[in-house]
């Protein structure tokens, strides 16, 4: 085998990463890329979140949107945790939760790693495994304008409760987001896997009188 390459984000602030990657023998490229973070073959890509960074991005609901991005872009998309079960904030039940969600609706394959160097070690066995099969990085999708559709769905899904399956189910059933903001909470019990509390806790958000904190 030859040289092994990985493609990096070219915003990849690490320099852990970096240095261990370059110190183990691996050619690194940069460019800003359209998805993910490392890409290791034309069909690999990982996305690499600390603890921190994937409990931040189920918050504010940016996950699943980045996720869906790397899932349609590469054959084998793989989020890379990286940190120690310590590290963890969140219900623990929100976190399995939401990695079963990763791997059952966008087949997103999720690997522990518990600090940069196993980080390092992992990302170059993957990329060395890859290319052993003569399959090279290469750089897939692109920047992209959202659609009003999209728009809709990450608008929706960011409301606490709501992911994108849910984003989708109210926007089929209402048709418009100015509809779902109209619709009183026994309106939304009638879209499916949206309960009594559920309901109201989205109409809540959406008609409370905006309040600075």
């Amino acid at each position: 085998m030859g040289e092994v390459k990985i493609i990096v984000d070219k915003r990849e602030r690490n320099l852990d990463i970096l240095e261990g990657l370059s110190g183990s023998g691996i050619f690194l490229s940069f460019a800003q890329l359209p998805v993910g973070d490392y890409i290791l073959s034309e069909r690999m890509c990982v996305e690499r979140k600390t603890v921190n960074d994937f409990e931040s991005s189920i918050i504010n609901a940016r996950l699943f949107d980045q996720i869906e991005r790397l899932s349609n872009t590469y054959k084998k998309p793989i989020l890379l945790l990286e940190g120690e079960e310590s590290e963890f904030t969140m219900n623990p039940n929100v976190v399995l939760g939401a990695i079963i969600s990763l791997y059952g609706d966008y087949n997103v394959q999720v690997i522990r790693s518990k600090d940069s160097a196993e980080t390092v070690s992992t990302l170059a066995r993957l990329a060395e495994r890859e290319q052993d099969e003569k399959r090279v990085p290469r750089m897939l999708g692109s920047k992209r304008a959202f659609s009003n559709s999209q728009w809709q769905l990450l608008i929706l899904g960011s409301i606490p409760g709501i992911g994108p399956k849910l984003a989708r189910s109210l926007i089929g059933h209402f048709k418009t987001i100015k509809n779902v903001v109209s619709a009183e909470p026994k309106e939304l019990m009638k879209v499916e896997k949206i309960g009594e509390k559920k309901a109201e806790k989205i109409y809540e958000v959406l008609n409370s009188k905006f309040v600075e904190e």
